[in-house]
């Protein structure tokens, strides 16, 4: 099951692209020699986007967020891990002068696509 559970690539990440595609943006993808290896980088505007899952990623207060009740150890571990290397990539971006945009899964939609745009384009 874990093998089918796809790290980039992802559905919100393509409808993210394909939004801002479509507004005039142009982007590059996962570059390795940013923290973290954002989803999408914009270098003309210095912006790191990060289309996070809700569950892989924690967001808090998300029905989507809810961690297993087997195996409990093992899954407490394993996310725990990700949200601190999620802070750890989040501090070294900024303090490399990145403006870092997080989108959950659960507010993809033209509303929270929207603002991103006006985000990006306002700076």
């Amino acid at each position: 099951m874990m093998a089918g559970v796809r790290h980039k690539d992802t559905k919100p990440e393509l409808m993210v692209r394909s939004f801002l595609h479509r507004h005039g943006f142009r982007f590059r993808l996962h570059r390795k020699d940013l923290a973290g290896k954002p989803d999408i980088v914009l270098p003309k505007y210095r912006h790191a986007v990060f289309v996070h899952g809700c569950f892989w990623h924690q967001h808090l207060g998300c029905r989507k967020a809810k961690r297993p009740t087997t195996n409990t150890h093992f899954w407490d571990e394993k996310l725990d891990r990700n949200i601190l290397r999620d802070r750890e990539n989040l501090r070294a971006l900024i303090a490399a002068g990145w403006t870092v945009l997080i989108l959950w899964e659960c507010q993809i939609g033209e509303e929270r696509l929207t603002a991103l745009l006006k985000e990006i384009a306002g700076r």
